[in-house]
Order: structure tokens, then C-alpha cells, then sequence
């Protein structure tokens, strides 16, 4: 391919990947600008929802977890108790 074609197709498509950068919506759950037109899936209040429910639950067993080890090296230390 010559250079007088090549060079001019990669700006083109340099210039290309810029613009496309410029209105694509950037990481998970970020409101997509209004040409994309829906709200992304993250921000529903039923997916809202879940993940709290989600969150609340790992708290929880890691708490318990906690608990389980605390309560292990209490009757480790005194084990007459």
C-alpha cells in the first residue's frame, strides 16, 4: 500500500477512535449520555436493591466470621472458661 493512502487512513481512524471516546459512556454503571438513550441496568432500583441485599449479607457473614475467631482464640487462651 502506498503512503499517500496509508498514512492519511490511520489519521483518519485515529481521529475516529477520539471522537468515539468522546461520547461513549465510561465505566460500569455510569449514566450513558442521551444518544445512547436507556438507563444502564446498574442503576434500576430492582438491581439497586439487590446489591444491597447482596452487600448486607457479606457484611453479615463476614461479622460472624469474625465472631467464630474471636470466640476460637478466646477458649484457646482460657480454655476453663
Amino acid at each position: 500500500m502506498r503512503d499517500r493512502l496509508f498514512f492519511p487512513a490511520i489519521a483518519l481512524a485515529a481521529l475516529m477512535m477520539v471522537a468515539l471516546a468522546l461520547v461513549w459512556p465510561q465505566g460500569l454503571g455510569d449514566r450513558a449520555p442521551g444518544v445512547f438513550g436507556r438507563t444502564p441496568t446498574q442503576r434500576t432500583p430492582a438491581v439497586q436493591a439487590a446489591m444491597k441485599r447482596e452487600t448486607e449479607a457479606s457484611n453479615k457473614r463476614i461479622n460472624q466470621a469474625r465472631q467464630a475467631v474471636s470466640d476460637l482464640q478466646s477458649q484457646a487462651i482460657a480454655p476453663t472458661q
